[in-house]
């Protein structure tokens, strides 16, 4: 069966744990509105975030409920009533560290004002039970139906982030070969679209850690698993040292137009070879390393002869050197583990 999106299955189990909740309460003869809400809005992304949220929202809505049943006493159903029950509901989850919980504690402390008319101590008994209904089945819901798997999604998103790390590498250093730094903001968004694709997949890993707790991972799939986590380490450490060359003046680079070929042969042969794992071939990888070396060491040279240099100051070719050679180096990382 083909794995359906993120999105198509949280659809599907909201609408799973919506019916079985409404039809628990329904054989209680509890009203179902607060359950179902809970259950909503406490499907989480992992089973692990589900059961720790769930512990804290529990007393959170306890403390909405009673906050309804406290204010309505007070003052009927008035106006003044949602208001204090929401504010009071707010101000203790925050004091109490209930954040999690806050939400469905203010949900069910508004919605409370409206249906609750007598028996307030019964009532209230029946909001804790319809909450508890709402969080156990969201959770149940979550563990057994359609359980999380992020894996498919985040080597997904590493091919993509690849091709994209590819096309950014070509654009930075054309720039700086070109010596044209009076506009640099395309390259700028390119690294920032990188930077949060980079965010959106570290989360994926980090949800994908949480749920292996309760279904953890086994043969080939933990293995893509361990290997996306390896690739997605090397594509950040790209993307630090494109932004290193990005901070960095050079408008006073000199080179040769011979040295600027060696260079941009090489900038084109690692750019490509991000944007397709077919194109990546280790042994002319290397070739272009050991030119690019030769390069290096003698940019070296030249600045321990020339003493108009200051010692302490790297020239903005050798800079452009380094941070292509170690990208250079991450980039046959990202590909070594998978030869």
């Amino acid at each position: 069966m083909k794995r359906l999106p993120f999105a198509g299955n949280r659809v599907i189990k909201t609408g799973v744990a919506i019916l079985i909740t409404a039809w628990i309460c329904q054989l209680l003869t509890w009203p179902p509105v607060f359950a179902v809400i809970t259950a909503i809005v406490t499907l989480e992304p992992t089973v692990s975030d589900s059961i720790k949220k769930g512990i804290i929202r529990l007393p959170a809505s306890a403390l909405g409920s009673f906050y309804a049943v406290l204010f309505i006493y007070f003052f009927d159903h008035s106006p003044l009533t949602y208001a204090l029950a929401a504010v009071f509901t707010i101000a203790t989850c925050v004091r109490l560290k209930l954040h999690a919980g806050l939400l469905v504690a203010t949900l069910t402390a508004v919605a409370m004002v409206e249906v609750l008319h007598d028996n307030y101590f019964i009532s209230f008994l029946i909001r804790l039970g319809t909450t508890t209904i709402g969080l156990l089945v969201s959770t149940a819901v979550n563990m057994f139906i359609l359980p999380p798997d992020y894996t498919q999604d985040i080597i997904q998103n590493i091919n993509k982030m690849a091709q994209h790390t590819g096309t950014a590498i070509d654009k930075v250093f054309k720039k700086a070969l070109e010596k044209d730094q009076k506009d640099v903001s395309s390259q700028k968004e390119l690294l920032d679209q990188l930077d949060k694709k980079l965010h959106k997949t570290e989360t994926l890993v980090r949800f994908q850690k949480e749920e292996s707790k309760f279904h953890p991972l086994a043969g080939n799939e933990r293995d893509l698993f361990h290997l996306a986590q390896y690739q997605l380490v090397r594509l950040r450490l790209i993307r630090y040292h494109m932004g290193n060359l990005l901070n960095t003046p050079l408008e006073t680079i000199s080179w040769s137009a011979e040295e600027r070929t060696v260079i941009m042969k090489a900038v084109r042969h690692l750019a490509e070879s991000m944007k397709s794992d077919s194109y990546y071939d280790q042994p002319i990888h290397h070739k272009q390393v050991r030119h690019l070396m030769e390069l290096f060491w003698e940019e070296n040279e030249e600045i321990t002869k020339n003493n108009n240099q200051h010692p302490t100051h790297f020239p903005p070719e050798l800079i452009v050197l380094y941070e292509l050679l170690s990208i250079y180096e991450q980039v046959e990382e990202f590909y070594g583990n998978m030869r």
